[in-house]
């Protein structure tokens, strides 16, 4: 059973601010409230899209996003609500869209796995498993074209390893010495399948040897590891030192689609699950900061407090949304060239 060493914040904490560990808190408390709030409302039928919940998978798009402009580029996967509201975006939009609303963010025209939102910069989600990564090479072509300092960064699964786009996109970037930073989310199962099953090698980030890529592997629990590797590709990107690919061990708490565990379909193992629940990104991070003085309890009740609120607002807006125009529903489908 694979499932990593246990959670080091020390070994790489150096002159992180106080504040910014913090907010780094915050944001994995906010994704994970939201995510749970999703898990408990999607029984009652009135999201009509599938969900793919990122519990247990926190820290990645806190500490990678944390290093991110407004106007720098974000593609996502299908399991992409951590990140999109990593990066900014709004969760009254976000919830609205799951509810297939005109006020979501994809104008309840995308749903859960089809998020966009320009006005943050997340160029957009798919459905197609590697589907953003010819999409954000390109994108930074374009950055480097432009000759702005814009950095484009592509979350995946270690499914997508399995697409050959993957390495035709690392090989132009990595040519042309593109602002672009390729990261996978190695959670070990692509839907119900382990990665054993699936890839022969241990490490993923040892098949880009040949490619000459800054290559990372990170424990992706770990939120000040994801920090700090997440700043120094960020950087070199923004200097112009080309592409970057990490590879971050993690693990997904829920199903493939859905809330549950999936236990009951015999793909992996209770035992496995709570070994991994054990190395809880976000309570072992609230451990490590109350220990250390840096939070109190008191900080964490109020932080609560305030999340609850705004995911109770966010729900309450989706549902007195209302749906797309019947006449409209094919509106968006085709650009119009503005």
């Amino acid at each position: 059973m694979e499932k990593g060493p246990m959670i080091n914040y020390d070994k790489n904490i150096g002159d992180i601010p106080r504040e910014h560990l913090v907010r780094l808190y915050k944001q994995m408390l906010r994704i994970r409230k939201v995510q749970v709030r999703i898990e408990e409302e999607y029984p009652k039928d009135e999201m009509k899209t599938p969900v793919h919940l990122c519990k247990g998978q926190e820290a990645i798009p806190a500490g990678m996003c944390a290093h991110l402009d407004k106007e720098d580029y974000l593609l996502s996967n299908y399991r992409g609500h951590g990140h999109y509201l990593a990066k900014g975006g709004d969760l009254k939009s976000l919830i609205a869209e799951l509810y297939g609303r005109e006020t979501g963010c994809s104008r309840g025209r995308g749903g859960s796995m089809h998020l966009i939102d320009n006005s943050v910069g997340l160029l957009g989600s798919s459905s197609i498993v590697a589907g953003g990564i010819p999409i954000a090479t390109g994108a930074a072509l374009g950055s480097l074209l432009q000759g702005n300092k814009r950095v484009t960064m592509v979350l995946f699964g270690d499914g997508a390893v399995d697409e050959g786009v993957l390495y035709e996109s690392i090989n132009f970037a990595m040519l042309k010495r593109l602002p672009v930073i390729y990261v996978c989310e190695n959670n070990l199962y692509a839907v119900c399948s382990h990665r054993s099953n699936r890839q022969p090698s241990k490490d993923i980030y040892e098949r880009f040897d040949g490619f000459g890529i800054s290559r990372y592997k990170a424990d992706g629990n770990n939120v000040v590891d994801v920090y700090c590797v997440g700043r120094r590709a960020v950087e070199d990107a923004r200097r112009g030192k080309g592409p970057s690919f990490i590879e971050f061990c993690t693990y997904r708490w829920c199903g493939h689609s859905g809330g549950g565990t999936d236990i009951e379909l015999g793909y992996r193992t209770q035992e496995e699950l709570d070994a991994w629940m054990e190395r809880c990104p976000l309570k072992n991070f609230e451990l490590f900061l109350l220990d250390r003085q840096v939070i109190s309890g008191s900080d964490i009740t109020c932080f609560n407090q305030a999340f609850d609120k705004e995911i109770d607002e966010a729900f309450e807006f989706a549902r007195n949304s209302p749906f797309p125009d019947e006449a409209e529903v094919s509106k968006y489908l085709y650009s119009d060239g503005e």
